[in-house]
């Protein structure tokens, strides 16, 4: 028995329940038809190699098939029984290893991923999702609200937690660390969450809602767990996880730990545009938040659906797949933020609708008036717009928003 490209390709073939089936668009190298490169992604992804193989009947066949080519776009099958059970890190390096490389395609983009339920039932998913909205909040009918410092990084603990009181008692839910921010000398670690918590502690007396904090325990995977620790020790409802940069191992671990604490996971996706920012290559970000939904992140940075600083993205498709059904796991709380504010409110939640988490940085900090009228400009908008109010009839009952309207009217920034 012999195995060859043309093995990997059948337009015949029609994937069966158990079968893991991914979107490709594909750039064949010069001189390469569609079919022969799309042949080669399926070998190169599963287990066929440049040169014709030899196998006897000690062999389990485990060959992925393309199925289908419309123009640049393939579809590939891929049998379950060629991923071992929850190991995200060995899913990746077959639908996304070294075809990206392969000089059989010029590029090569992973766009979407159908999930079979024998592949998806070895992950956990979220332990919350967004019903973290009414558990860790009580809040059902608004959107829940975060912040970040800024500067991003070089604020002392005492100033970074006077910030997130401000943010907090001016009507925040969350205090949120950046992406960059860990155990650096000017804000250590364990000093922060013991004054943000006391300070937290304090904002709640004050206002009587529920406040917390998505701190940063970014790491190696051993240090990650016990940050992990440290936060639910401390009272702690959440952490924070740079999970692209972590890994998906260092989440599926983590995810493991918070699970024994009863804690959330916030997920920040810093790194995603090295592999979803060009159109033609690498990863889509749709499928980077399947496979966060299936590793089990509580919230995940989905994009502003246009209207902040970063590149336009699927927004409204991400956030309806992370709803969406998927064998009973667990939904995710989209997260929309990056250059945000105010004015923008009633687009982005038009869009997005109000089971979401919005984030504000700059948008708050950036107040004329400071962080706490910062903050109370973005919870009239968002009151606001859940009652049905407009956004210019709220300010004139809210000074704190009509500054901020002043200031950025509804215009993106960039």
């Amino acid at each position: 028995m012999g195995i060859t490209y043309e093995d990997f390709l059948d337009l015949d073939y029609e994937p069966t329940d158990e079968d893991l089936v991914c979107t490709f668009r594909i750039d064949p190298a010069t001189g390469m038809s569609t079919e022969a490169a799309a042949s080669r992604v399926a070998s190169e992804s599963s287990n066929g190699t440049w040169a014709a193989l030899q196998t006897g009947a000690d062999f389990t066949d485990m060959g992925a098939t393309t199925f289908d080519i419309d123009g640049d776009l393939i579809r590939v099958a891929y049998p379950a029984g060629l991923f071992e059970p929850g190991n995200m890190p060995q899913v990746l390096s077959c639908i996304a290893g070294n075809i990206m490389g392969m000089k059989a395609v010029d590029t090569i983009r992973l766009l979407d991923c159908e999930w079979p339920e024998s592949v998806v039932s070895a992950y956990p998913g979220p332990l919350y999702g967004s019903s973290v909205r009414e558990e860790i909040f009580g809040v059902t009918d608004r959107p829940i609200t975060a912040t970040v410092p800024k500067p991003k990084v070089g604020l002392s603990t005492a100033a970074h937690a006077q910030v997130g009181y401000d943010a907090w008692v001016g009507g925040v839910d969350l205090l949120k660390d950046d992406e960059n921010l860990t155990d650096q000398a000017f804000n250590p670690f364990s000093d922060r969450l013991t004054e943000s918590l006391s300070l937290r502690d304090d904002a709640e007396d004050e206002t009587g809602e529920t406040k917390s904090y998505l701190i940063n325990v970014t790491a190696d995977t051993r240090t990650m767990l016990d940050r992990v620790d440290e936060v639910a020790a401390q009272g702690g409802e959440y952490v924070m996880v740079d999970i692209i940069t972590a890994g998906w191992a260092g989440l599926q671990t983590v995810r493991e730990r918070t699970e024994k604490h009863g804690l959330a996971i916030h997920a920040h996706r810093a790194m995603h545009a090295a592999f979803d920012r060009l159109p033609a290559h690498g990863v889509s970000m749709r499928v980077l938040a399947q496979i966060s939904r299936l590793c089990g992140v509580d919230q995940l940075h989905t994009g502003t659906a246009g209207l902040g600083k970063l590149a336009n993205e699927d927004t409204v498709g991400i956030n309806g797949w992370l709803a969406g059904d998927l064998y009973g796991t667990t939904d995710v709380l989209p997260v929309a933020s990056g250059g945000l504010h105010p004015g923008l409110l009633p687009d982005l939640l038009d869009a997005t609708g109000t089971n979401v988490c919005v984030q504000l940085g700059g948008g708050i900090h950036g107040h004329p008036d400071g962080t706490r009228s910062g903050a109370v400009a973005l919870r009239s908008a968002i009151d606001a717009y859940v009652e049905g109010r407009s956004i210019t009839e709220a300010a004139e009952e809210t000074p704190e928003l009509a500054v901020a309207l002043d200031k950025w009217g509804t215009e993106t920034p960039r």
